[in-house]
């Protein structure tokens, strides 16, 4: 063995042993590091006055590693709301940065269950990120009180366990749960549910059924705003409520790959899952008719959301999209979680990123 060889095999072996001795320490102090760090940031400290849209969730009830449950998140100034709690929704709103016991209301569009899945976690998250003294408001079209009433009885027990455990002063026993708020929705315009000087959100009816009632929310702050369409098949209503709004986030289901689906269901047996995938057609929107409703009401972004079915490959993002990009002239994307669009106020800018 030559000198040179030796020196580096020696010093391979002390790398080796620093890193034993080492590598405990190092990670306890890089945890301590980062945990400090995660703590104490509030994303919402940093942004420009505006209306902030985030997704914590933009997927639909099939796995889907990029895409979770239902979930978007509603900036307005120092305002936090939530529509939609799907599955992991508070963990994904903690992973961008931003406190879920700063959360003053949630909307919900319908009580599909990949829709309202995590909202007893994210009602217990924020009860105890900021020790909240009053429950979250839960708004909803009629049939709300006995969804959230459902989730209560099952955390019950769980709210008796951390008051018992953590003391009243830390997890205050009145801050607990939501507070279920219900409204009807007109068959045709809008149900105005929060109104002030700078912020409202109205909620019209969409196409869903046999769902029913289902609704979508328009949400306009200090001149910039954004229609949520929720679940729908192509509907004039929320043609209707977009009509010229900055952004669109639009629920999309491509047909031809659910046929994909649909297809191997049948070559291996599985008729109930076929027969599912025939059925979700006729209660969702394409991108291409997504993009119709983008252009008729002359938005200024289209963010595709609830994606169906998953796209794990690449090149199945321009399959999904099919004719969109023809049929509206401006800019479409397929929503991932952790989008997140920034309409800043006094300006017409769409800033598109991700946290």
């Amino acid at each position: 063995m030559t000198k040179k060889l030796i020196v580096a095999a020696a010093l391979l072996l002390s790398g080796a042993v620093a890193y034993h001795f080492l590598a405990v320490p190092v990670s306890l102090a890089l945890v301590k590091q980062v945990a400090t760090k995660r703590l104490s940031t509030d994303n919402m400290n940093g942004l420009a006055d505006g209306l902030h849209i985030g997704i914590c969730g933009a997927g639909a009830p099939f796995p889907d590693d990029l895409r979770s449950g239902p979930c978007t998140l509603i900036i307005a100034g120092q305002r936090l709301f939530v529509i939609d709690t799907g599955s992991g929704s508070a963990r994904h709103i903690n992973a961008m940065g931003f406190n879920p016991g700063r959360i003053e209301a949630v909307f919900l569009t319908h009580f599909h269950s990949d829709h309202i899945d995590g909202l007893g976690e994210l009602m217990l998250q924020r009860w105890g990120a900021s020790a909240n003294q009053q429950p979250v408001t839960i708004y909803g079209p009629r049939g709300v009180e006995s969804v959230v009433a459902g989730f209560l009885q099952a955390y019950e027990p769980d709210h008796q366990y951390r008051v018992a455990h953590h003391g009243n002063h830390i997890m205050p026993s009145t801050g607990f749960g939501g507070v279920a708020k219900s409204f009807e929705v007109p068959a045709q315009g809008h149900a105005v549910i929060v109104k002030d000087k700078d912020l409202e959100i109205s909620a019209f009816a969409v196409a869903h059924s046999p769902v029913h009632p289902a609704v979508g929310y328009r949400i306009r702050y200090k001149g910039r705003s954004v229609v949520i369409s929720g679940d729908t098949s192509k509907s004039a209503a929320v043609t209707e409520a977009a009509q010229g709004v900055d952004l669109l986030v639009h629920e999309a289901l491509s047909a031809p790959l659910v046929g994909i689906l649909h297809d191997s269901a049948d070559a291996v047996g599985r008729q109930n899952l076929k027969q599912i995938f025939t059925d979700i057609l006729n209660y969702h929107t394409s991108p291409p008719e997504a993009a119709e409703v983008a252009e008729e009401a002359k938005v200024g972004y289209l963010l595709l959301n609830h994606i169906v079915p998953p796209l794990p490959l690449s090149g199945l993002k321009k399959a999904f999209l099919a004719d969109a990009e023809e049929r509206y002239k401006g800019p479409i994307r397929i929503a991932q979680d952790g989008d997140f669009i920034s309409l800043p106020v006094g300006t017409k800018a769409i800033e598109v990123g991700s946290r």
